[in-house]
């Protein structure tokens, strides 16, 4: 990769951050900037960013923790069924062709788009809110979608966390800060089976951690100095118009 490909490379994954940091949602775009700009197959652009996603968790658990705003009682569970499926979902991604990986991939990016752009409300309140076991039951289960998801496909386990919480009634913020502590276990479990089944290019790696980091700091102080609605609409549009064009070249309609 030339030096204009990797300056390029370290703004896209800057802006991606403070996507993150700003509304919630962006680091589902850094699998197609890694094979636009770094010309990774789709199983290398997966394996990569997904190890990126570690020192994003860990930033943001850190300044959503500082705030008081993680409930530990909602995150443990959810956790504990992503540190187990994200290492089988990189297993999976080793066995599955890449115009498959391609097509789930376009669609967890069209869903993030349209959760986002339509924002659907979820339940009232939480489901099974007056029987812990079965909610602690549940939690697990969407741990276990969320890690297996992101070892599967790269996109971090936010992506589906996030949505897939809101939807079942659990509140907004608490959900947001379960899904910080999630992109470290859903991502660290995920590149653990990518170093035993994938293809990491750890070149790209921390250069492109080091720019995430930077603008997911950024972008929890930006998002309070601009309109929060319109930046939400800005990036859902670009996640459906990316995740339409990753669908039809998964399609072969061009």
């Amino acid at each position: 990769m030339d030096a204009l490909m990797m300056v390029w490379l370290l703004a896209a994954a800057l802006g991606i951050g403070m996507l993150i940091g700003a509304v919630g949602i962006g680091g589902v775009l850094l699998v197609p900037v890694l094979g636009v700009l770094a010309g990774l197959s789709v199983h290398e652009a997966m394996a990569t960013a997904l190890a990126t996603f570690i020192a994003t968790g860990v930033v943001g658990t850190y300044l959503f923790q500082r705030r008081g705003s993680i409930d530990w009682a909602m995150t443990v569970p959810v956790c504990a069924g992503a540190l187990v499926f994200g290492f089988v979902g990189a297993y999976v991604n080793a066995r599955t062709t890449a115009p498959m990986l391609t097509f789930l991939v376009a669609a967890i990016i069209l869903f993030a788009g349209v959760y986002t752009l339509v924002h659907w409300r979820g339940l009232t309140r939480p489901v099974f809110a007056d029987r812990r076991r079965a909610q602690t039951m549940l939690l697990l289960g969407v741990g276990a979608f969320s890690g297996f998801g992101a070892g599967l496909t790269g996109v971090g386990g936010p992506a589906l966390s996030v949505p897939v919480m809101v939807l079942l009634g659990f509140p907004t913020l608490a959900t947001i800060g379960v899904s910080q502590v999630i992109q470290i276990l859903a991502a660290g479990s995920g590149t653990l089976g990518n170093l035993a089944y994938g293809t990491i290019h750890f070149n790209l790696v921390v250069p492109i951690m080091m720019a995430q980091v930077l603008g997911v700091i950024v972008g929890v102080y930006v998002v309070h100095a601009i309109n929060v609605a319109v930046a939400r609409r800005i990036v859902a549009v670009i996640c459906v118009l990316v995740g339409a064009l990753m669908m039809g070249k998964a399609l072969g309609w061009y």
